[in-house]
């Protein structure tokens, strides 16, 4: 099969003749782009495609988008450009015909404990202005009503004439009304910490009590303060103090001591806790120190607002006995025909303006969220279209919308909806771009760029340019799989057991009974919202060995590549010490091993104020990241040994061969490989920083590593997200190989494909929301398609042509 075409594939754009009409890019050689330069129309919709990896993002993203967005930062002052993020210029020789580039992207939307979908949009501003003109009893002004301000009284004194020559300063009183419930601190939630985490309440201190990663018993600041304080006993057991010590040592405010002359800050155990762990970023702390605040923080809900985060001020205000707490826990749907049937001409543009807003919501598939739901719950397409919301009603023209695959998350149902949402924006006279691997969103494009022809370092080329139809003929990886259809599977596998689900409540599910059948492919399909995972990932109980895989992001610094995430390699650094004799941590970039020039990163940062940093390759290790003494070691023999830094540099399917093959032998690293090869990450690069994978590769990545975890149940979220059409085959296949390995493998997942390869489907619906979460199938794919009695069951028959 052919993977690239000549010149001749590519169409002429329209109105080619008009620079002003094309987006020229010129020699771009972003992450693993080899001098791409394309002519893209505009005021068209352009879809990329090609295989995960290929070098989609790093051309949409990483080059266009983020020069529009760095030379419309240049237009602002010096002084205004010190306070936002620097960005430096994309590797590429030409960019021309920019416009202004709007990014709706699937990065999630963070786990700031104030954000909510409410706040996320224009509704929460909107709903408070209401609340503030006809809520009774009248409370104040907008700001009454929003959790994110807190009331505060102040005093000051102001200067006022009093005659011809004669001044007086007047004390006044100033006052700003919030609707921040003081308990929470508008969080909806407050926080606990549970003792047990902290230490070990039948041992004493000199013996060890406390178990907080870092506290050790020599450490003046820590463990040291407490034990020589005075305040407590240090050789009795922690549960044996009386209730003084005890208060003492977990509530005592901040008080100054001497441990051996030196003067140190005692300050009782909860509070010390709070400020050196609670009051950091999750995801700037390490992995271990992270897992022991997961650990040791509790979360319940607020008793004095139940959650709703307001203060009672701004509850008791109600419309037609409906307070803006209600309001916002309101199913959006709802709340869009609560607001429609609200008749006040005073407030009639308000009305209007918030109505479509919520409108916007049901339209594009979202209807079943509330304006309370926490943003960081959202998943990355709930996030994505929750970005589109104030763009719907823009009435902006010539602008670059860019899109991230945006049917993720969607049933198939709902893309066609998307689609219309997508040549909506482009027929105002807009520029969309989208990154898409559905077949249903690439047949409505107006151009395509498939790049490729394959991933990684075999990828980075344009291997197509023009209309759908010409792609198909064209050869390429995507036209040859673009109108492949699964089929049903003669034969289904009979299940060896069961799990069974009673009662299930949880979000929108209706007391739902059903048994998930085990040593099966069960796949679990309905709309978005309809109650999916809140069935599988809420009820299953643990018990079960459940290995779930979900699209939470991975965590790691720019440090972190696939050899370390995998845990590939502590073998490899043991085999290099054994066979050279050595300590394993000489092979640890971030350890005794590292450069010293750049601490092991490879590359210098240099901070140049309000203009880009630049990264530069280290001058000392050539980039190699390892002191020159390190790479002296070798591993697999004097003619076919590498050093660390060699085998770093290679790629999964290259160290597969060498560690599990003629190089060296290291059966552990070879069985890492292995599952990696298996999810279809033979070309990506052991060493590569993980900040370049896309974010199929990351949750497959993910997948490869879980695979080794002990558990009989795999629940996998969507595992098709970021895949082309050519590698879902391979998924399928990895899928077989679980069950038939013995394991039950429990997918959520909307395409078809999938559908049609499982034993077993759970159908939800029969829509989102409170018009959800109910089992409306239970059976096999081919008798969900015989049936036709639900919308997965429509789309799957049209999808096999039955």
């Amino acid at each position: 099969m052919s993977t690239a075409t000549s010149t001749d594939t590519r169409s002429p754009a329209p109105h080619a003749a008009d620079s002003h009409d094309l987006i020229r890019v010129h020699g771009a050689r972003v992450n693993n782009l080899k001098d791409v330069s394309i002519e893209i129309p505009k005021r068209r919709l352009t879809v990329f495609t090609g295989v995960s990896g290929s070098g989609k993002s790093s051309l949409v993203f990483g080059t266009i988008a983020a020069e529009s967005q760095r030379m419309i930062n240049e237009t602002y002052s010096t002084f205004v450009q010190g306070f936002m993020p620097t960005l430096a210029r994309p590797e590429v020789d030409v960019l021309e015909g920019l416009t202004t580039a709007i990014i709706v992207d699937q990065q999630r939307m963070g786990a700031d404990p104030r954000s909510t979908v409410g706040t996320a949009t224009d509704a929460n501003a909107l709903l408070r202005i209401l609340f503030s003109r006809l809520g009774q009893p009248h409370v104040g002004p907008p700001s009454a009503f929003a959790f994110n301000v807190a009331s505060v009284r102040a005093s000051g004194a102001i200067t006022v004439e009093r005659g011809a020559d004669r001044t007086k300063a007047v004390k006044q009183t100033f006052n700003r009304t919030g609707g921040m419930c003081t308990r929470c601190e508008g969080r909806g939630t407050v926080t606990d910490i549970d003792l047990t985490q902290l230490y070990d309440d039948s041992k004493s201190i000199a013996e060890g009590a406390f178990t907080i990663p870092g506290w050790k018993s020599d450490s003046f600041w820590t463990v040291r303060v407490y034990a020589e304080s005075g305040f407590v006993d240090p050789n009795k057991p922690i549960r044996e103090y009386t209730e003084k010590e005890m208060r003492d040592f977990l509530h005592k405010e901040p008080v100054k001591v001497k441990v051996e002359g030196v003067n140190l800050t005692y300050e009782g155990l909860i509070p010390k806790v709070r400020k050196s762990f609670l009051a950091k970023d999750p995801e700037a702390m390490q992995p271990h120190i992270r897992e022991f605040v997961e650990r040791a923080v509790t979360f319940t809900t607020c008793p004095e607002c139940d959650g709703t985060r307001l203060s009672e001020a701004a509850r008791s205000s109600r419309i037609d006995g409906v307070s803006i707490a209600d309001a916002c826990a309101m199913q959006i749907s709802d709340l869009a025909a609560w607001v429609r049937g609200l008749d006040e001409p005073s407030v009639a543009p308000l009305l209007t303006s918030l109505g479509d807003t919520l409108d916007s919501f049901v339209e594009i598939g979202l209807g079943y969220l509330s304006l309370d739901r926490p943003s960081g719950t959202l998943s990355g397409g709930e996030a994505q279209r929750t970005k589109m919301i104030r763009h719907l009603g823009s009435s902006l023209t010539d602008v670059t919308y860019v899109f991230d695959e945006p049917t993720i998350g969607l049933h198939p149902h709902d893309i066609q909806r998307m689609n219309g949402l997508l040549l909506r924006l482009r027929d105002k006279g807009n520029t969309v771009l989208v990154v898409e691997h559905k077949p249903e969103t690439i047949a409505i494009a107006d151009h395509v760029v498939d790049l490729g022809p394959l991933a990684g370092s075999e990828g980075g080329t344009v291997c197509f340019e023009g209309t759908v139809g010409r792609l198909r003929g064209s050869g390429t990886l995507t036209g040859h799989h673009l109108d492949d259809r699964a089929r049903l599977k003669p034969q289904v596998r009979k299940p060896t057991g069961a799990v069974e689900i009673r009662g299930a409540a949880a979000n929108n599910l209706r007391d739902v009974d059903v048994d998930v059948p085990l040593g099966v492919l069960c796949v679990v399909t309905g709309v978005a919202g309809s109650g999916k995972s809140s069935l599988i990932h809420g009820s299953i109980p643990a018990s079960a060995g459940v290995v779930a895989i979900d699209q939470g992001a991975i965590r790691g610094s720019r440090r972190s590549n696939p050899a370390t995430y995998t845990g590939l390699l502590d073998p490899i650094r043991k085999a290099f010490a054994k066979e050279n004799g050595v300590k394993p941590a000489l092979f640890s970039a971030n350890s005794a091993g590292a450069c010293p020039a750049c601490n092991g990163a490879g590359v210098v940062y240099t901070d140049l104020a309000m203009m880009a940093g630049v990264a530069s390759p280290c001058e000392e290790c050539d980039g190699k990241r390892f002191q020159a003494e390190v790479l002296e070691y070798h591993l697999g023999g004097p003619e076919n040994g590498k050093d660390i830094s060699e085998v770093l540099a290679m790629s999964v399917t290259e160290a597969h061969a060498f560690f599990g093959g003629d190089g060296a032998k290291v059966p552990a690293a070879a069985r890492i490989l292995q599952r990696m090869e298996d999810v279809g990450l033979g070309y990506l690069k052991v060493g590569q920083p993980l900040t370049t994978l896309s974010g199929g590769e990351r949750q497959r990545l993910k997948l490869a590593t879980r695979m080794a975890e002990k558990g009989g149940v795999y629940v996998l979220d969507e595992p098709t997200t970021g895949l082309h059409l050519a590698d879902v085959e391979q998924l399928l296949g990895l899928l077989d190989r679980l069950v038939d390995s013995g394991k039950s493998v429990i997918v959520i997942e909307h395409h078809q494909a999938v559908m049609a390869h499982a034993d077993w489907i759970i159908d939800l619906g029969p829509g989102a929301g409170h018009d959800g979460g109910r089992i409306v199938f239970e059976g096999t794919p081919a008798d969900l398609v015989a049936d036709r009695s639900t919308l997965t069951g429509e789309h799957l028959a049209a999808y096999v042509g039955a």
